[in-house]
């Protein structure tokens, strides 16, 4: 058994809450800019810290006279948006809790959340939400619309109501009090209700905030585009806020370069998946234009420049090599995300080494940290001042890490959650002797940094007893641009295989390559002896990483990705096992006959 600890250089009192920073902001720093709100087109206008918490007391005052007492549970179903941080303050600010809701949940999840948390209201972004909602919730549930006006009917119904009511509810709210319910989404079973309280994230959002300071800095900025309901983006929403951080909402992730160009953020944020989207297209775009044994020496000269940095530094001819490509290929990458970027934050899935010395080597150092709802997001976290790349870093200020006989990852500190809602078996499994049963399987090196090997639930064992971690050679196979996603199986079978997704975005390139119909979709082109081939050499690149035993011997081209609308994959990306090997299960089948 490993186990690594970082003392405490952080404090949470017992009478702060994570509303004060935008009252303390709003008296001593009222001029500073710390949101930007989309306007038209390219346009974003500024908000002051005065003008935030102005428009946090006005909701504040309207959803104490719609009734919302302290302790009141209200959900928040929408989009990424500025309404969506407004409404979670003012939520708090009357020592509410915040429910955050994915705005693509089925009516049945929605449901089970309102139901399970008792929630006495919920605010919803659109008419299509509306209607779900009303199907659902309980006529006692009020409802309010943010296209339909919310905020300003809130601010209407607050306007016989003082300033001091919504400030005496504030001071009334102490660390240990509930701030949030998030629902876990969940690879499988009915989401869990983690309690997360001020002292919680208040905690999370110091550690984080100390440890990133190049990052979260006053006249910083950073562009929210992941979903406000999952902990990882409520985390970066409270360190800004603490920190004067401007912050910026997108909802559509199609747009995101654009948005990006235009905002110009200082940092990012988003999951693997994204950072995976962002390489292969440009790979793709560079073999599309014919560029592509260009593109392909840039990526391998930016992957020795970053390991050179861990063992001594590069020589003079890769010096000379990176150089040319920075001017080459290198800053166009960082032009495309906005041409101010100090470094990204990733999150919520490993990145894989590749990538991550491939995006450090570029100028734009992706810093992978790992957490769950439960840790109020980031416990581990490489630094600038400290990355080991392919790790998920070392634990923030305050935490331990200890590695079980089996190989599981346990948690300890305080940004630990307190509980299950509701679920005191549940509680009592997840938290032994005050440290958190992750369900992660890692290692722990010498220096504390952490590295995550695979999903104890999601671990294979083969009918010859073999264990085998799949997320080693699904994060190899997503490596090539043209798949979208995979799933290895085997579990009680005599060899590994795969399911693969084809990414719709570069098969047109590889179709025009390949002199294939123009109109043909994966669907048409899974038994296409090209594109099998194609796979095939990423299967035996993946394989690589294993030992024989481990090894992919058969897989299958699915013809359709594994999606989100289709309940094959989380809001966070992650693939959904148990709904794939459900759904695509006479395809595995064919794999072993």
């Amino acid at each position: 058994m490993r186990e690594y600890s970082v003392p405490a250089t952080i404090t949470v009192g017992d009478e702060e809450n994570l509303v004060d920073a935008v009252y303390d902001n709003a008296s001593a720093h009222g001029a500073d800019v710390v949101y930007r709100r989309r306007g038209t087109g390219d346009a974003w206008t500024d908000v002051t810290a005065a003008e935030f918490a102005e428009q946090v007391t006005a909701v504040a005052r309207g959803l104490i006279a719609s009734g919302v007492a302290a302790g009141d549970r209200v959900a928040l179903l929408s989009r990424t948006r500025y309404e969506w941080t407004l409404l979670d303050y003012a939520i708090l600010a009357v020592g509410g809790v915040t429910v955050p809701i994915y705005e693509t949940s089925s009516a049945e999840q929605v449901s089970w959340i309102l139901e399970d948390s008792g929630a006495v209201g919920i605010v919803v972004e659109s008419p299509k939400h509306k209607d779900l909602v009303a199907g659902v919730a309980a006529p006692s549930v009020t409802v309010w619309q943010i296209d339909a006006g919310a905020v300003e009917s809130l601010t209407s119904a607050g306007v016989d109501l003082t300033s001091d009511q919504v400030q005496a509810r504030r001071a009334a709210v102490g660390g240990d009090d509930l701030a949030t319910l998030i629902y876990t989404s969940g690879t499988t079973g009915r989401p869990k209700g983690c309690e997360l309280t001020h002292r919680n994230l208040l905690t999370e959002v110091r550690a984080v905030t100390q440890v990133f300071p190049e990052l979260f800095t006053a006249g910083g900025s950073v562009l929210l585009f992941l979903p406000l309901a999952h902990v990882f983006g409520k985390a970066i929403q409270l360190g800004a806020m603490c920190t004067r951080t401007i912050v910026g909402h997108t909802p559509d992730v199609a747009q995101l370069l654009p948005d990006l160009a235009a905002f110009r953020p200082t940092f990012l944020l988003a999951v693997p998946r994204v950072f995976e989207k962002v390489y292969n297209g440009a790979r793709q775009r560079a073999h599309n234009d014919g560029k592509g044994k260009i593109f392909d020496a840039a990526a391998d000269t930016a992957i020795a420049w970053s390991k050179a940095l861990d063992t001594g530094g590069p020589g003079i001819a890769l010096r000379a090599k990176h150089a040319l490509f920075d001017r080459l290929v290198y800053g166009k990458l960082r032009m495309a995300v906005g041409g101010a970027v100090v470094a990204a934050v990733s999150g919520s899935a490993p990145l894989g080494a590749r990538l991550g010395h491939f995006f450090r080597g570029v100028g734009l150092p992706v810093l992978e940290g790992y957490g769950l709802t439960e840790t109020s997001a980031g416990i581990t976290l490489n630094t600038l001042a400290a990355q080991r790349v392919g790790s998920v870093g070392r634990p923030v200020p305050g935490h331990a890490v200890r590695i079980a006989e089996d190989g599981e990852i346990l948690l300890k500190g305080p940004i630990v959650f307190r509980g299950y809602w509701k679920n005191e078996t549940a509680t009592s499994e997840a938290i032994e002797d005050g440290w958190f049963r992750s369900g992660d399987i890692g290692e722990l090196d010498d220096a504390g940094f952490l590295t995550i090997t695979g999903r104890k639930k999601e671990i294979i064992v083969t009918a010859g007893g073999k264990n085998v971690a799949p997320a080693v050679l699904e994060d190899r196979l997503r490596a090539h641009p043209l798949i979208s996603q995979c799933m290895v199986v085997g579990d009680a079978q005599p060899f590994i295989g795969a399911l693969v997704t084809i990414d719709s975005e570069a098969l047109p390139g590889w179709r025009e390559r390949h002199g294939k119909p123009a109109g043909d979709s994966a669907a048409d082109l899974v038994d296409d002896a090209d594109l099998l081939a194609e796979v095939d050499a990423a299967v035996d690149e993946a394989n690589k990483a294993v030992s024989r035993a481990e090894q992919i011997r058969r897989f299958r081209i699915l013809p359709v990705d594994f999606t989100e609308a289709g309940g094959e994959m989380t809001p966070t990306m992650k693939v959904k096992r148990q709904v794939v090997a459900k759904t695509f299960a006479d395809d595995i089948a064919a794999i072993y006959s």
